[in-house]
């Protein structure tokens, strides 16, 4: 499955050029990090989402690239402020930001790119997008916070976790879907039925992503760093939820005090497959899955609404 990079080659072309220059500093160490973190963006999904969103509801324009650099702002703000809470020394197979400069200088490198992205909307008057991506940021906030919160415990509902993920992943995306839309139409039916539809797309994605840690043939073998952070996902909470007291109270000890342990890893992996956890979640996602087609179908048949088909399809049969 390929991303439909071709329907809005042009525009992402041009964003390059608008998201660098939205970037760019002229305090010198701060530009060089600059530099780095443009050079080393990912596959610029929540930008897709927000060209795909505007061409399928009206015309690209110039508050379509604000509402784009705005999304990858935030976005970029938040991972260098998650490689510093997850202490982690790698983002997209290279040195993190926080691994090269270390806590401090990545606190700032955070708060600089999310005052840029507020400035780039507030300098324009892109006010309803300002609304809607800020919202996005405080709902990210707490999904994380929720999720910490629940780890310590270990006491996590589905629902719970359909509310972590719904803010800490699908926010973001319904938020590029609502801003590609509001900035070609104005229009808040439209704005609110796309952001609907980005939400829908964002809980798959997430899915997706929590499948990964228990299922080897996408990736060669299952990761298990879900299970090392004590983060409880679909699979795990429908197991946890659909065994008997004994294997549940099993689970959660080794969960609580041997998650680092390879062995145990792979018996809860194993756990899990056996209790239909993997199958399950599948199944779930494949439902949000088509309740965002259910809602890209509203709209016309066109190129780009075929497009976005293509991209939703990459968010649940990607293979990374």
């Amino acid at each position: 499955m390929k991303l439909p990079v071709n329907l809005i080659e042009a525009e992402l072309t041009l964003f390059e050029k608008k998201f660098k220059d939205a970037a760019r500093s002229n305090v010198f160490m701060l530009d060089r990090i600059m530099r780095y973190v443009v050079k080393r963006k990912g596959k610029q999904i929540r930008p897709m989402f927000v060209f795909l969103a505007a061409k399928l509801c009206g015309k690209v324009n110039e508050t379509t690239y604000r509402a784009a650099s705005l999304v990858e702002l935030l976005h970029t703000a938040t991972l260098v402020h998650d490689d510093v809470v997850d202490d982690s020394p790698e983002r997209r197979g290279f040195f993190s930001v926080y691994a090269l400069w270390k806590n401090k200088i990545s606190v700032l490198v955070g708060d600089y790119l999310l005052a840029k992205g507020l400035l780039l909307s507030l300098d324009n008057d892109d006010f309803e997008i300002l609304k809607l991506l800020s919202d996005a940021v405080r709902k990210m906030s707490e999904g994380e916070l929720l999720q910490m919160e629940k780890s310590r415990s270990l006491n996590l509902d589905e629902d719970v976790y359909l509310e972590i993920i719904r803010n800490k992943t699908a926010s973001l995306l319904a938020a590029a879907c609502g801003a590609g839309a509001w900035s070609v139409t104005g229009d808040k039916e439209i704005t609110r039925k796309m952001q609907l539809f980005g939400e829908k797309v964002g809980i798959a994605f997430q899915i997706k992503d929590d499948l990964f840690d228990y299922t080897s043939q996408d990736i060669g073998k299952p990761t298990g760093n879900d299970i090392k952070e004590k983060k409880l996902t679909m699979p795990l909470i429908y197991t946890l939820n659909n065994t008997d007291r004994k294997k549940r109270r099993e689970l959660i000890y080794i969960i609580k005090n041997e998650n680092t342990r390879k062995d145990k890893i792979a018996y809860i992996v194993d756990e899990v497959v056996k209790a239909g956890g993997i199958d399950y979640t599948v199944e779930r996602m494949k439902a949000y899955k088509q309740e965002a087609l259910s809602i890209l179908h509203s709209f016309p048949p066109s190129e780009t609404r075929d497009g976005f088909e293509d991209l939703v399809n990459f968010v649940t049969d990607r293979k990374y």
